[in-house]
C-alpha cells in the first residue's frame, strides 16, 4: 500500500514553476521596462498552484512615480538662456552713440515706462532690452536724429522677495542665475521651524511648490513654509 501511494504521488503529470527571485522583486517594486516574463508550460488547470502562479503573473496594483518626478509638472521660474523681459523696478543703462545728453541710467517706473529727453515716456514693461532699444531708436528717428544707434542693458534688476520661515525675510536685490537655495542663504538661512525640502514660488502670478534647486527671477516671491513635526 505504501509503495502504491508513493507511486501515485510521483505520477502527478504537472510541472510546478517556482518563481525566480526577480519575480518577487517585480511584485514588490513593479516590473522594470526591460523585464519580459517568459511563459511557463503547465498542465495545471486550477487549485492552489494556479492561484500562486496567477499572483506572480498579475501586474502590480499601483505604480508610483519617483519622488523627484513630483516637481516635473511645475513650471521653471526662469531659464537662464531665455530672453529677459523688463518690468517696473529695473534700472537700465541706455546708450545713444554720439549723444551724451541722451545716454544715461533710467529706472522703469510703476507705470512700466522710462522717460528720456526729447522723446518722453517709452513703454518698457514686457519688452526685452533689445526690443526697447529698437523702440527708442524709432522714436529718435522720428524728427530728432537721422540714424540713431541705441543699446540698452540692465544695470540693476528689480528685487525679489522672500517670506516665511527664514532668519531675515524681506526684499533683496536680484543677482542673475539665483536659485531658491541661494535666496534662502541671502535671507540668513532657514529658521528652526522651516520646511526645508520645498518652498512655494510665485512667478508671474503663477504659484507652484518647487524644490530648492529651482531658479528664480527678478520680482519673484519665495515663501518658506513651516514644518508640522
Amino acid at each position: 500500500m505504501a509503495a502504491l501511494a508513493l507511486a501515485g504521488c510521483m505520477q502527478t503529470g504537472q510541472q510546478v514553476a517556482i518563481a525566480p527571485r526577480n519575480d518577487l522583486d517585480a511584485m514588490a517594486y513593479g516590473q522594470p521596462s526591460y523585464y519580459s516574463p517568459s511563459p511557463v508550460a503547465s498542465a495545471d488547470s486550477g487549485g492552489a498552484i494556479s492561484a500562486l502562479r496567477a499572483s506572480f503573473e498579475a501586474p502590480p496594483r499601483g505604480t508610483y512615480a519617483p519622488v523627484e518626478n513630483a516637481y516635473a509638472a511645475a513650471p521653471v521660474a526662469t531659464r537662464h538662456d531665455a530672453p529677459y523681459h523688463l518690468d517696473a523696478g529695473d534700472k537700465l543703462r541706455v546708450v545713444v552713440f554720439g549723444q551724451e545728453g541722451l545716454t544715461n541710467t533710467y529706472a522703469i517706473d510703476a507705470g512700466g515706462a522710462i522717460t528720456m529727453p526729447l522723446i518722453g515716456a517709452v513703454p518698457a514693461r514686457g519688452r526685452t532690452p533689445a526690443g526697447l532699444a529698437t523702440e527708442i531708436a524709432a522714436k529718435l528717428r522720428n524728427g530728432y536724429i537721422r540714424e540713431p544707434s541705441v543699446a540698452v542693458e540692465v544695470e540693476a534688476y528689480r528685487p525679489f522677495f522672500i517670506l516665511g520661515e527664514v532668519a531675515a525675510p524681506g526684499q533683496y536685490p536680484y543677482v542673475p542665475n539665483m536659485s531658491v537655495e541661494s535666496a534662502v542663504a541671502i535671507a540668513g538661512g532657514f529658521s528652526p521651524r522651516a520646511k526645508r525640502d520645498s518652498v512655494t514660488l510665485t512667478h508671474n502670478a503663477d504659484r507652484v511648490i518647487v524644490p530648492l534647486g529651482t531658479p528664480i527671477g527678478p520680482g519673484d516671491t519665495v515663501l518658506v513654509g513651516e514644518r508640522w513635526f
